[in-house]
């Protein structure tokens, strides 16, 4: 007999048949992964003064940026302002790459990295969140009428609606580290 000849009851049928297409649905949806999320990249100007220390005289440097990413895993693009291309980081967990012309140097932090590419420890990590206006999440801080202070830096907002960006860190060597943003963050 044809299995739509059944004597079975339809109802009963279809309860099954339901009962069926919605385990797949289910199953399809538990093994799928989420989208990626696309992180519109930060761009523009920086500029960085490192004050004088004992064994350092102050030194001054600015670049084209343009970083892409997250803290997790990321770029930083440095250019000069003939855009030319003079450094490259990347970075995802447990390992950073600097390029700088031909050479090509590895760490194991991005922390090292930044050492190795800016001359000082500089959180490039917190700048995903502090160039758009706002703390690291997983790290403590503190309001201020300016902005707020984290990781011993003084994160200056007042600028940033008109794209400019200032961090200061105060422990020796002092460094201010001004961004001019491209577009708003």
């Amino acid at each position: 007999m044809p299995l739509w000849l059944d004597p079975i009851p339809l109802t009963a049928r279809r309860r099954t048949w339901a009962l069926g297409v919605a385990l797949t649905c289910l199953a399809g949806c538990a093994s799928r992964q989420p989208p990626a999320v696309e992180v519109a990249a930060l761009a523009g100007r920086l500029i960085l003064q490192i004050g004088a220390s004992q064994s350092q005289p102050a030194r001054q440097w600015s670049a084209g940026f343009e970083l892409r990413g997250t803290a997790r895993a990321g770029e930083l693009d440095l250019t000069s302002p003939l855009g030319t291309l003079v450094a490259q980081a990347r970075w995802q967990p447990g390992a950073a790459e600097l390029t700088q012309g031909a050479e090509r140097l590895r760490f194991e932090s991005l922390p090292d990295l930044a050492r190795q590419l800016l001359g000082e420890a500089v959180p490039l990590e917190a700048l995903f969140d502090w160039l758009r206006g706002r703390p690291e999440p997983q790290t403590p801080h503190q309001a201020t009428t300016s902005g707020f202070v984290q990781q011993g830096w003084a994160i200056d907002l007042t600028g940033l609606t008109d794209g400019l960006f200032i961090a200061r860190r105060t422990a020796e060597p002092t460094i201010t580290l001004r961004a001019r943003l491209e577009g708003a963050p």
